[in-house]
């Protein structure tokens, strides 16, 4: 059941129920009376015809990307739902999430601005490598989820990164767009846009592969081989929730280089050529050299998983310039002291 006013539309949830004969007609909150019947509802949302007209810098932009970049305060999933079900025209038609812009291009959209997003802002830390009005790199550390999921919803470092590129209170909300994950307890460098069109030009460079990644791993024993490569295929298995190497998995393919060896452990640079879920824990495990602190996997318990992603390298989705971060790591200095 829906109200209009204007250019709102409320939408309630509402019970009627009969009046006890006599009483007096009253309105509260949440409540009104009319005749011989009462009136509860609950208000679900607040539906706001939005209009705008695309500017140059929309030229060839994506529809979605578009409402994303503007409407920074709801949902990619909500969008995506307005779109599909008609809530949103161009110039008078409905087109599809996939079109492309063209300047002077009139868009309407009926959007509830209550409707939030998961990423919610919170003040939390962040060890930020390097920042401009496009992409921000930041040293994610172990145990930090990349985003919320259905169990953890607070404590991201997405919640930590929309609190962190809003806080000077713009015109206009930024949604951090995360185009790489890293593992929970896997630390090290992350980049993430700032903007629609960062976001697509770089997905575009981790999809064409233009973009440099490396790991360092301590691994549990002395790895004799100076540098190798790994091929196993990697799948789930269903029943047990669990990822590991599969005769019909997808093609998996990691480069290995040892850096430091140790009397018990040894470090290793790696390099996932493919990325698949888990791919250097079970790459590790594989060739009998489980991570540290990877304990399903067959590493020793210790106070993190000992993997880190200490160098990205990418050309900038503006300039084109080639950018490149590292991030040191002290896990294996510890752990070697605890074997002298």
């Amino acid at each position: 059941m829906g109200a209009t006013i204007g250019n709102l539309t409320i939408m309630l949830e509402a019970d009627a129920s009969e009046k006890t004969p006599g009483e007096s007609s009253r309105s509260t909150e949440g409540m009104f009376a009319c005749g011989l019947f009462s009136f509860s509802f609950k208000i679900l949302g607040v539906i706001k015809r939005e209009e705008f007209t695309a500017g140059a810098e929309h030229f060839k932009v994506r529809l979605e990307d578009v409402l994303l970049d503007r409407f920074a305060n709801v949902s990619k999933m909500y969008i995506r739902e307005i779109v599909k079900t008609g809530g949103c025209q161009v110039n008078g038609r409905l087109e599809n999430i996939g079109y492309r812009i063209r300047p002077n291009d009139f868009i309407e959209i009926d959007l509830d601005s209550t409707r939030g997003t998961a990423m919610r802002p919170e003040e939390i830390p962040l060890d930020i490598v390097y920042e401009d009005p496009w992409l921000i790199v930041v040293n994610k550390p172990s145990g930090m989820l990349v985003h919320p999921s259905h169990r953890e919803n607070s404590g991201t470092l997405l919640n930590a990164l929309a609190f962190h590129v809003n806080r000077d209170g713009g015109a206009l909300t930024i949604r951090p767009g995360l185009i790489h994950r890293l593992d929970k307890e896997t630390s090290g460098l992350v980049v993430v846009a700032k903007n629609a069109t960062a976001h697509r030009v770089l997905s575009g460079h981790f999809m064409r592969k233009r973009v440099e990644k490396r790991y360092f791993a301590l691994v549990e024993g002395r790895v004799d081989t100076e540098e190798g490569t790994i091929e196993a295929p990697i799948g789930r298995y269903a029943e047990l929730k669990h990822w590991s190497v599969k005769e019909d998995g997808k093609y998996s393919e990691t480069r290995f280089r040892v850096r430091q060896r140790h009397p018990n452990t040894t470090l290793l640079e790696l390099e996932p050529v493919t990325g698949r879920t888990n791919q250097l824990r079970i790459h590790c495990e594989t060739i009998g050299h489980p991570i540290v602190g990877d304990t399903k996997r067959g590493g020793r318990e210790y106070e993190r998983l000992c993997l880190h992603a200490f160098r990205l390298a990418f050309p900038h989705p503006a300039s084109g310039e080639s950018l490149s971060f590292e991030s040191p790591v002290d896990f294996a200095l510890s752990l070697a002291n605890d074997e002298t």
